[in-house]
């Protein structure tokens, strides 16, 4: 119980941090001399991809979408792996959960589609709301349900621990003081550095303009890595 309330006290003011940091600032301010590693995250919404040219613009990462829920594939997934292991630029892909569907059922689809030799960063896990759940906000049991089998069954095939994708609000919400708070964190938060969370890998903006994409989104998200490039090798193996 003591641990709840010291979390649930955290995330009602880092959510008011942000709010205020969002009233000044319209995008995060990156200091890139303390996080040099750039990187970007992808999907259909970028089109083809040039991965060569994007190497060229000093990004050393990419998290390529693959899967969502039990049964959707990313329409450029196959084409940006087989294009992308012709660079330099570290890579995995990502899958968007479901609140919807067995985590059994989900973890099937992003093995059946990305194989072990196609990255070589973890696999990662997407955690977002959509639709309806923002107001309808699963429960911590409800989604454990889902994402334990998930987490297990990419961590035994893959066999290191899936990194965990999501928001501020969402990660104080599921994943502090949970079975999922030793996982490599990588959190978007586009309007500041983020506050009392121990992060790896940090969306720092959805309005990134580069060169090399072509699909109908022309902006592309920017990452950056909370570590040098030994320390992001060493992710694979964590």
């Amino acid at each position: 119980m003591k641990y709840r309330i010291i979390s649930a006290v955290a995330g009602i003011l880092m959510i008011g941090i942000t709010s205020v940091f969002s009233m000044y600032f319209s995008r995060a301010i990156v200091n890139r001399e303390k996080y040099p590693l750039l990187g970007i995250d992808v999907s259909s919404y970028q089109g083809e991809i040039d991965w060569k040219l994007i190497s060229n613009q000093g990004i050393k990462f990419a998290f390529i979408k693959a899967t969502e829920g039990s049964g959707m594939t990313d329409d450029y997934i196959r084409q940006n792996l087989k294009n992308i292991a012709d660079t330099d630029i570290y890579h995995s892909a990502y899958h968007f959960f479901s609140f919807d569907s067995a985590g059994e059922t989900q973890a099937d689809n992003y093995i059946s589609v990305v194989g072990k030799n196609e990255i070589n960063l973890p696999p990662v896990i997407d955690i977002e709301f959509y639709g309806d759940k923002f107001r309808n906000q699963p429960s911590r049991q409800e989604v454990y349900k889902i994402l334990s089998p998930l987490t297990e069954r990419l961590e035994k095939h893959y066999g290191v621990k899936p990194v965990i994708y999501t928001t501020s609000l969402l990660y104080f919400k599921y994943i502090i003081n949970s079975e999922f708070s030793d996982y490599p964190l990588w959190i978007r938060n586009v309007n500041s550095e983020p506050l009392l969370i121990d992060w790896d890998f940090w969306q720092f903006s959805d309005k990134g303009l580069l060169e090399g994409y072509y699909g109908k989104e022309k902006y592309i998200d920017l990452n950056v890595y909370n570590g040098d490039e030994f320390k992001l090798v060493a992710e694979m193996y964590r």
